[in-house]
């Protein structure tokens, strides 16, 4: 209540309407499984294309596990295929084993791609090594040297001044003083100074003047300029695209505006964002002393190379404007990187880390609130103890998080009675189970290869949900990208396995592939039916989100009032829609909050108690016609 205090006119705004209600999205999908590379255990970001999936993750080659061989790139496909049968958004969670004993921090291990082996062995004064694990991170990282333009500036009364460097820098100076020097600014003298690479930077006696004097007439000779690295890291194969980062100062302490932006700092093992920290591919350590070290050690790696020339070549070639960039390169590898081992369960359920608060896998997604579909590509490729692990991790995610459906996968290659057999070891609601796997033209190789159908019906989902809703059906869908299916099924085959909640694609003369079922791994038969979960799903987690207001308002009748009000007019809205059964609202739904709902017990440890009713729509699973004869003259 305002205070009235002086005499005056006040204007406040009040509302007279009930607060609304907005649905939520049901399309986003999240992923977990191997991918060729990124990250493993960073909050996952958002994916709107195949291409930036292929940017962070990798792209379509077969992985190469330790324990098991040359295997199909199940997650590239299962996103391809989501984004083809009609998906927008989802996000990937990385499932990692790795493939020794060798203890594994998240980052650094036996399967991480790293400069072994310089030439000469213990050349470089700094680390260089793949961000991630896997075989996608072997590669070539390419230093290229270069200069700025000159510096300094003459200044009206005749003398000079430096312009547009910063503490710190690796600069080449001509003139007075010849060579490469480090730039550093002494704070007590407000003069720059330079230190001498092979001296101890630490000490001020050991640092020359930069300038003369002020008054001193200018040296026409004299020239500054800035060396700067760019890195260019360009992996084995099309896996990962080159990336490139320019014109990075050489000195692990260098900053600007108060923040370190050396090359080091651009690629230190925790970026300053999130964002790099995903994108980046390499992580480079520094155990120089200062940058001089850091070109002294590029210099030498360059002359003993081989395919330039004689020693102190890259001096020359560095004030040269006419050398190219090649010539100005150094180039190490990465190697031994490697995809680890079959991911085990663990992985795909994944965990939080004490130490650093960062989750992996499954773990992963329950801080992430629009996902409601989850799906396991290549959990199940055959069969065992394993995968049933999987599978089973998969559905106690979406229990678990209430408003997700997992969508299953049945094993590759398995027949009818090994299906039912797989399906009737599972119980659940929020979990949807399809057969058999989907055969489509593999980009990769050319040829006919089969594949998961939970990419394919993830997408299926949402296009589903997109041109018509969410409270229809996800059946009776084309399956776009498909040319045929493992197993061609027909009738008889789904009589047996739909009753049991197999969801089944079958292929039908004149009107192509087509999923053909939409039930759920339930036993209760209130839960039947996929759109039937996905839809309260939708209904329960808007009522969630568009009902946050109310907590901590008094709960009084006002307040009921508003709350009923609410409701009712999102749910008059989906009756509107078609979504619920009804040729009235008060026959589609009913919401009641009042004392009937309530008890004094309630009232008294703070319940708020609303009862919410609605008659959703199920879907005309079989759709029958009663056909007879009839007579002209006969009335109905």
């Amino acid at each position: 209540m305002p205070e009235y205090l002086a005499p005056g006119v006040f204007v406040e705004e009040v509302s007279f309407r009930a607060k609304s209600i907005e649905g939520v999205s049901t399309t986003t999908t999240g992923f977990v499984g191997a991918t060729r590379y990124g990250p493993l255990d960073i909050e996952p970001e958002i994916v709107t294309s195949l291409v930036e999936f292929e940017r962070a993750y990798g792209g379509k080659s077969k992985l190469n596990f330790s324990d098991g061989g040359e295997t199909d790139n199940y997650m590239w496909n299962a996103v391809r295929a989501f984004f083809e049968e009609g998906g927008k958004r989802c996000y990937i969670a990385r499932a990692f084993t790795p493939s020794s004993d060798t203890a594994w921090d998240g980052y650094a291990a036996a399967d991480t791609a790293e400069v072994s082996d310089p030439s000469p062995p213990d050349q470089l004064d700094f680390a260089v090594r793949a961000r991630f694990p896997g075989q996608a991170g072997n590669g070539r990282v390419t230093f290229t040297l270069a200069l700025g333009q000159n510096r300094l500036a003459r200044n009206p009364d005749d003398t000079v001044s430096l312009k547009g460097t910063a503490n710190r820098d690796v600069v080449w100076v001509g003139g007075t003083v010849n060579g490469f020097r480090l730039l550093l600014w002494d704070e007590l003298n407000r003069v720059w100074k330079l230190g001498d690479g092979d001296d101890d930077l630490d000490t001020a006696a050991e640092l020359a003047p930069l300038f003369p004097a002020p008054s001193d007439p200018a040296d026409d000779n004299l020239d500054v300029r800035v060396v700067t690295v760019s890195v260019t890291v360009e992996p084995l194969t099309n896996d990962l695209p080159t990336f490139v980062a320019a014109e990075l100062p050489l000195d692990p302490l260098h900053e600007r505006g108060g923040a370190p932006d050396s090359l080091f700092a651009y690629f230190a093992e925790t970026p300053a964002s999130l964002s790099r920290a995903r994108t980046i591919p390499i992580v480079i350590g520094a155990y120089a002393n200062n940058g001089l070290d850091v070109l002294d050690d590029l210099r030498d790696l360059h002359d003993l190379d081989v395919l330039t020339s004689p020693p102190a070549q890259l001096d020359t070639l560095l004030l040269d404007p006419e050398s190219s960039n090649a010539s100005r390169s150094v180039v190490v590898r990465l190697t031994g990187g490697n995809d680890g081992a079959i991911p085990l369960p663990v992985a795909y359920a994944g965990e939080t880390n004490a130490t650093t608060n960062r989750s992996s896998g499954l773990v992963a997604f329950e801080a992430l609130e629009d996902i409601s579909i989850v799906a396991a590509p290549g959990g199940m490729v055959t069969e065992t103890p394993r995968s049933r692990a999987i599978v089973a991790n998969l559905i106690g995610h979406a229990e678990r998080m209430k408003y997700r459906i997992a969508v299953v996968d049945s094993a590759k290659g398995q027949t009818i009675s090994e299906v039912r057999a797989l399906r009737a070891l599972y119980d659940s609601s929020h979990a949807a189970f399809y057969y058999p796997w989907v055969r489509i033209l593999d980009p990769l190789t050319g040829q006919e290869n089969h594949y998961p159908p939970s990419g394919f019906v993830a997408g299926i989902y949402a296009r589903n949900d997109i041109n018509r809703a969410v409270y229809k059906a996800p059946a009776n869908e084309v399956v776009s990208l498909a040319i045929g299916f493992e197993a061609m099924l027909n009738k008889a085959h789904q009589e047996v396995l739909n009753p049991e909640g197999v969801n089944c694609f079958r292929f039908f003369e004149g009107r192509g592939m087509r999923l053909w079922g939409a039930r759920t791994m339930s036993s209760d038969p209130e839960w039947k039916y996929v759109n039937l979960r996905r839809y309260f799903a939708y209904l329960e987690r808007s009522v969630d989100k568009g009902t946050q207001w109310a907590v901590f308002e008094p709960n009084g009748e006002r307040l009921w009032a508003n709350v009923r009000s609410t409701i009712q007019e999102f749910l008059l809205n989906e009756w509107q829609n078609g979504a619920l059964l009804g040729d009235k609202p008060e026959k589609a739904f009913f919401v009641k909050c009042d004392r009937s709902t309530m008890s004094q017990n309630d009232l008294d440890n703070g319940r708020l108690v609303c009862l919410v009713g609605v008659a959703p729509l199920r879907p005309a699973e079989f759709v029958i016609f009663r056909i007879g004869q009839w007579t002209a003259d006969r009335k109905i």
